[in-house]
């Protein structure tokens, strides 16, 4: 039977309300051409328009991202002017009217619009408005938002997303993102503003010339060691944060760095990677490949928007990209290990549900305080008692980590690649790396492997057709193994489940990506074979592996 799609004269109304309010002609044109070809007809068109006009975007993981598409369920000027007008309506709610709002920007399709719209809003509704001057990474902004204590930051980004995605990531006082219930509160404002005409905009904001050197004056007080003999090669995947790592370093005292040439200008289509993400296959290629070249200690790869940093290590004959967990657990380690206890007495590290459970054991083994939190930054800062006192490091396994949370309370690619080249370099001195660590950390606290099962699915009904069977009909035993499986709703939409032998599956809906997620770990002890104990956890992790993927793959 052939599908049909009709259609709906609501949406068809909706879509010509939409044109007549849109304050953008090209984006307006656009959506005339789709509305004409559903009207006469045309079926895909109808469903496309229906896609278009099925609501405004909502506050997901990290803030709006989206499509950049005409109407209102798209990244699109029109939006991002509704959004701000709701976010300036919300914060003087708050209390918060004239204080300084700073907007950033990525490289992206559509960045410079939206970032220029966003001020624009900020300044007619009277807020004292900073904008960054050029494309630059989101930790400048994060760093700006919190340095000049402002109400509030926006950086126009859609971080590691495809070429076709944009975003609007919102920090609030302190900067940190925002979270319930202020994102729904700012959800109902958005509603409820204006159509995009009608809001007024005006030129009236400052650069804030000095916002990349602010951030990067911190960098050269970061390093724990004093060596500093260590050859990097970096790849910043077409994005923002090349010219920045290159300063961040060079300040901390790492001049010895090669970037891969063909990705390192900005370019909104990132034509040398499938997704521009450092944890999808073939993405890192060009990297290892010049770390090879050039006989690297360390390669480096950062996300385009530069929150998020990889590391890649010589690892036997050959070169590998280490997993988040490995690196997180690396730079947990080194953190503490060269903690000042007079400075931080009651140091907290953290981490989330979906990480490895070593920073755990990790932070026992200094006599640090531990805490595991939702998937987010937005929680991970909040650690320990809601407000992350003492925080002093974070990690979440997607390549995200805060070294340096007194100035920047997110994730930030940088300052992490700063403080692994310290950690590189000062295990090179003593004749080791990185994977002689991480052996060490795996004989003390057990072996520690974890993988991850995506599904990325085009309709997102599927994701909630799979957790709704889940919970109706939770496993009882995976790869031979009997488990127990724990709701956590209402906290978040996801399930907990775990088994002997340190196993550990959580299954959750992706906050930034069409996809369903898979986290797993097992643990080994080490004993006195290490290499026995990781073929074990090898071993068992592929069957789990299999068996994770056999339970969530549709169909």
């Amino acid at each position: 039977m052939v599908s049909t799609w009709e259609l709906d004269p609501a949406v068809a109304e909706a879509a010509r309300e939409w044109i007549d309010a849109d304050v953008d002609p090209a984006a307006r044109a656009e959506l005339e051409e789709v509305l004409a070809a559903a009207t006469a007809g045309d079926q895909a068109a109808a469903a496309d328009l229906a896609r278009r006009m099925s609501g405004l975007p909502t506050f997901g993981t990290a803030g709006l991202r989206g499509a950049v598409r005409a109407g209102a369920n798209g990244m699109n000027r029109a939006v991002v002017v509704r959004t701000s007008a709701g976010v300036a309506d919300w914060l003087t709610g708050q209390g918060h009217g004239g204080g300084t709002v700073v907007v950033g920007r990525d490289a992206r399709h559509g960045s410079r619009e939206f970032a220029e719209d966003a001020a624009g809003v900020f300044a007619a509704a009277g807020f004292d408005v900073r904008v960054l001057p050029g494309p630059l990474p989101t930790p400048v902004l994060a760093h700006a938002t919190r340095a000049l204590e402002a109400v509030a930051g926006v950086q126009i980004t859609a971080s590691h997303n495809p070429p076709q995605d944009n975003g609007y990531k919102l920090y609030l006082t302190g900067g940190t993102q925002l979270i319930g219930p202020a994102d729904a509160e700012i959800e109902r404002c958005i509603a409820a503003s204006p159509p995009a005409r009608e809001v007024p905009r005006a030129a009236d904001w400052t650069v804030h010339e000095r916002a990349l050197a602010d951030y990067l004056l911190p960098m050269a007080a970061l390093p724990r060691g004093s060596a500093r003999t260590l050859r990097v090669a970096a790849t910043a995947l077409h994005g923002v944060g090349a010219e920045p790592l290159r300063r961040a370093l060079a300040a901390a005292g790492f001049t010895d760095v090669h970037q891969v040439a063909e990705q390192s200008e900005p370019d909104p289509d990132f034509p040398t990677v499938g997704f521009p993400n450092p944890e999808e296959p073939g993405a890192t290629d060009l990297l290892l490949a010049l770390a090879a070249e050039v006989g690297a200690d360390l390669a480096i790869a950062l996300d385009p928007d530069a929150d998020r940093c990889a590391l890649g290590v010589r690892d036997g004959d050959g070169w590998r990209m280490l997993r988040g967990d490995e690196t997180g657990v690396l730079l947990g380690e080194h953190v503490l290990a060269g903690l000042d206890r007079a400075a931080e007495p009651d140091p907290l590290v953290a981490t989330t549900i979906v990480s490895s459970t070593m920073l755990r054991s990790i932070a026992a083994r200094h006599g640090a305080r531990f805490d595991e939190t939702l998937t987010g930054f937005k929680w991970l800062v909040r650690s320990g008692d809601g407000r992350g006192t003492g925080l002093v490091y974070a990690y979440e396994e997607a390549l995200g980590h805060c070294v340096d949370p007194r100035r920047v309370r997110d994730k930030d690619g940088i300052s992490a690649a700063v403080l692994a080249c310290d950690l590189a370099a000062t295990l090179r001195a003593a004749g080791r790396g990185l994977p002689d660590l991480l052996d060490e950390l795996s004989t003390e606290h057990g072996v520690h492997r974890t993988g991850q099962v995506s599904v990325r699915v085009t309709d997102l009904d599927v994701i909630a057709e799979t957790m709704r069977g889940l919970r109706a009909e939770p496993p009882t035993e995976l790869a031979g193994t009997a488990v127990s499986v724990r709701d956590l709703l209402p906290r978040t939409d996801g399930l907990l489940i775990t088994g002997a032998g340190g196993l550990r599956l959580v299954i959750r809906p992706s906050g930034t990506e069409p996809k369903l997620k898979c986290y797993f770990e097992v643990v080994e002890d080490a004993g006195r074979d290490l290499a026995a104990a990781k073929l074990r956890a090898g071993e068992r992790l592929a069957g789990l592996e299999a068996a994770v993927a056999e339970l969530v793959t549709p169909g």
